[in-house]
């Protein structure tokens, strides 16, 4: 059957400041899922948290894009900031920046990934959320499944994926439209390479197989906050979406990147490089400065109704990954505001020091020029 997987992901109110979302915000969500789902064909649901985000996942038939999909799950996090707001949490409706619904939520605050495709007798998948960075996130992880041997062994062990992967990079500082360009590897490694690099502006916006044109990889969410609010209102939080196994890398080639836990930009107020932490489900945000935090839920899925997910970085390897992270943390965090450890001017995510520099650029005096040398 054909079928479609929506993950929609958004802050709507979080106790005690950025941690997680309350029990009773989490349940108003659900509620409203579940009493509509039927209506517009949903065929499974989950639900759960990274930090204080709310991560809806959702299977259906209607293809990419559905209104009445997308409807629903806006109504649900409406309803889920009122209850935020009714319990007094910090950021009720914080990634809902417009008022009314328009037929899709892209382009309204929630991170949005979508694959549609022709399900596999044994279809699997990857649904990872992160809190507290930017979709450019997935850049390094995704780069490292579908286009480096050294770290995904299928690309050298298996002719369908030997074949390689075609990346479509979008410049997510082109707010005008969707400027994408679309890059396979192996062919154009290098040029995909020197777009990934720059997390800020160039972001995967989907993958797809080159072995059987047509089959979508993994689809991400390009959701830039500041781009829709024209203001920082938090970070983008992103979400994506990856098949795995048979035509397409394996979940462990998928899932093993994190452990090289890179550096990306998030933290509090959003303006300092901090490396990416691989956590549990349903963690809350650490109060260690905000640490960007990504979880990983595996799933299998037949005729539409999702398998009991498996949490891919709560096995016991990842507390020693955790360790590191927290070492890495530490060491770049004492640096504070200095080089490297903060963002560039550019991706500051608030405007005080830009305020402050603009007002000490006045007072600047040119006490000899060139020529008078």
């Amino acid at each position: 059957m054909q079928l479609t997987l929506t993950v929609v992901k958004a802050d709507i109110g979080s106790v005690g400041g950025h941690t997680q979302p309350s029990q009773a915000v989490l349940k108003t969500v659900r509620e409203v899922v579940d009493a509509n789902r039927s209506s517009v064909g949903i065929l499974d649901v989950y639900i759960g948290h990274t930090g204080d985000d709310i991560c809806l996942l959702l299977s259906h038939p209607r293809g990419s894009d559905s209104a009445a999909i997308h409807e629903l799950a806006w109504t649900a996090f409406r309803k889920g900031t009122q209850e935020a707001k009714r319990q007094g949490l910090y950021g009720a409706g914080q990634d809902l920046l417009k008022d009314a619904f328009s037929g899709n939520v892209r382009g309204l605050g929630p991170a949005v990934a979508e694959i549609t495709f022709e399900e596999r007798p044994n279809e699997s998948f990857i649904l990872f959320a992160a809190d507290k960075t930017e979709p450019g996130a997935y850049n390094l992880p995704l780069y490292l499944a579908f286009a480096d041997p050294m770290h995904s062994p299928g690309l050298l062990l298996k002719d369908e994926i030997g074949l390689g992967f075609t990346f479509r990079i979008m410049d997510v500082e082109h707010t005008q439209g969707d400027r994408i360009i679309t890059l396979s590897a192996p062919e154009n490694l290098y040029d995909i390479a020197a777009l990934l690099r720059d997390t800020h502006r160039y972001v995967i916006e989907s993958i797809w197989s080159r072995a059987h044109p047509g089959e979508q990889a993994a689809s991400v969410s390009t959701t830039r906050l500041r781009n829709i609010a024209g203001r920082y209102v938090g970070k983008d939080d992103p979400v994506a979406l990856v098949r795995v196994q048979q035509i397409f890398p394996a979940t462990e080639e998928v899932g093993a990147p994190y452990t090289l836990i890179p550096f990306v930009s998030g933290d509090t107020r959003g303006s300092h490089n901090m490396p990416l932490c691989p956590v549990p489900i349903n963690t809350a945000a650490t109060v260690f400065y905000c640490v960007p935090i990504v979880s990983g839920l595996a799933f299998s899925v037949r005729e539409g109704r999702f398998t009991e997910p498996a949490d891919i970085f709560a096995d016991p390897i990842w507390e020693e990954i955790r360790r590191r992270a927290t070492r890495k943390a530490v060491e770049i965090r004492r640096q504070g505001f200095f080089g490297c450890a903060m963002l560039p001017m550019s991706e500051l995510e608030y405007t005080g020091i830009v305020e402050r520099l603009q007002r000490l650029d006045a007072q600047f005096v040119i006490e000899r020029s060139e020529e008078a040398a």
